[in-house]
């Protein structure tokens, strides 16, 4: 039997602080190409106090509705304005940081239209900035005392044009994970490291960058961005270093081509910092969809429920998804709709607040939905990798007689302990979803992505 048609379409964006950026969105979000009355836009405002509600109510009136939350109750706020859907067909999820292009519903709702048994109709979401690539090569070393990685040098700030980037820069290939010290994060190379730098709008030719770059030990760095080439010594003292990139040959960058689910229950974007072109060309069925920007079908809502909202900051787009999957519901990306998304703005991906929430809804999700062994296995990864974190930073320097700087393996800690204060009122959540299952775990396994 074929779907209800999607006409009536609620959008909601949930706004904590949205500052500008908020009423940008919404801005867009009013300016979709779909039928007279057929769209409305709600704010939940997640008890913002720097103004930006009574600035949505000024700049939009009635063109909105506002549903102003009396406290911060993160992303499942969104459960406020998704609740009841008795006059709509479908609710879009738009992020306060994403911008819709005009035409960006009409190829989701076909989406839908065409397939009953799809849940959600998933849009690209491209960086809002264009990027250009900047290589940094350097020799190695081991540091060796319980560290068996190959290091170059350690960069710890990125300034494009004069301005901050830290925050926005693409870490391609060949660095280490994220590590906190004493003057806040840093990766390590491995040697020769592909950055994608965003570039400033309007950009051509050379735009510079400065590096700041550090080594335990003294080395020539290279600075490659494109054409341009510059050859600077780095020392133990972290020092800003100058370079430059070519802007004429920057490039939109992808941040989700729906989501990805890996064999640990880590999920992840699609394409993520892979240049736009044939990769996300192509519709494709995906285990997830990503909250940034989605389509979702009121009648999957209806069967799989609202999200959780325990959670509170990431993976509940993820937990509704793995819901969706284990009753027989797909999700499809489809390319002709565009967003552009300033990923992560609200929180940053380097801040403790992301790192915690991020960790352990990772293992949320795994105890929710996943089989026992696989939660069981990846709660026992989970400390084994906190206990090699310890050693690290704190054994390792000790041996060095250098000063141990364990602030990884302590958000690593807190993240556990959070867990652990949810457990008991996740046993019988637990139970009623797996009872609720109409599709096997091993045919849900098979559908996620291998490391």
């Amino acid at each position: 039997m074929a779907p209800d048609p999607i006409r009536r379409v609620r959008a909601v964006v949930l706004s904590w602080n949205g500052g500008a950026e908020v009423l940008r969105s919404v801005e867009h979000l009013l300016g979709t190409d779909w039928p007279e009355g057929a769209l409305e836009v709600v704010v939940v405002d997640n008890a913002s106090t720097d103004g930006s509600d009574r600035a949505l109510r000024q700049a939009f009136g009635d063109r909105i509705r506002l549903i102003a939350n009396d406290r911060n109750a993160g992303f499942g706020a969104n459960n406020l304005a998704m609740a009841d859907r008795a006059d709509v067909d479908a609710v879009a999820l738009v992020n306060p940081d994403a911008e819709v292009e005009p035409g960006w519903l009409r190829p989701l709702a076909v989406a839908l239209d065409d397939d009953a048994r799809l849940g959600a109709a998933c849009p690209l979401l491209v960086f809002a900035p264009r990027f250009a690539e900047l290589e940094v090569r350097s020799a190695t070393f081991t540091p060796g005392a319980g560290d068996t990685r190959r290091l170059g040098v350690r960069i710890s700030g990125i300034e494009v044009d004069g301005e901050d980037r830290w925050g926005d820069v693409l870490f391609a290939d060949g660095v280490h994970d994220l590590e906190v010290g004493a003057d806040g994060p840093f990766r390590w190379t491995d040697g020769a490291a592909v950055l994608r730098v965003p570039v400033p709008e309007g950009a051509d030719g050379p735009v510079p960058v400065r590096v700041r770059l550090s080594s335990e030990r003294e080395a020539d760095v290279e600075l490659v961005g494109g054409r341009h080439l510059a050859v600077v010594r780095v020392g133990r003292d972290p020092a800003w270093l100058a370079g430059a990139v070519d802007a004429t040959g920057a490039v939109d960058v992808v941040q989700n081509a729906g989501s990805v689910v890996f064999a640990d229950g880590a999920g992840a974007d699609r394409g993520f910092g892979e240049p736009v072109g044939l990769q996300v060309a192509r519709p494709a069925d995906v285990f997830a969809w990503c909250g940034g920007a989605v389509l979702l079908r009121s009648d999957y809502l209806d069967d799989v429920g609202l999200l959780h909202e325990p959670y509170f900051l990431y993976y509940e787009d993820t937990d509704l998804s793995w819901r969706g999957q284990s009753r027989g519901w797909g999700y499809r990306f489809v390319p002709g709709s565009v967003v552009r998304h300033r990923h992560a703005a609200s929180t940053g991906t380097t801040t403790a607040a992301f790192q915690r929430y991020n960790e352990r809804n990772r293992l949320l999700l795994l105890i929710r939905n996943a089989p026992g062994p696989l939660a069981r296995r990846e709660v026992g990864r989970f400390v084994a990798d906190t206990w090699r974190t310890l050693v690290r930073e704190v054994v390792g320097p000790l041996r060095r007689r250098r000063p141990p700087r364990p602030t990884m393996t302590w958000r690593r800690m807190r993240a556990l302990g959070s867990l652990v204060a949810l457990l008991p009122g996740q046993v019988g959540e637990r139970r009623r979803l797996r009872r609720r299952r109409t599709v096997s775990d091993a045919q849900v396994l098979a559908r996620l992505t291998p490391r």
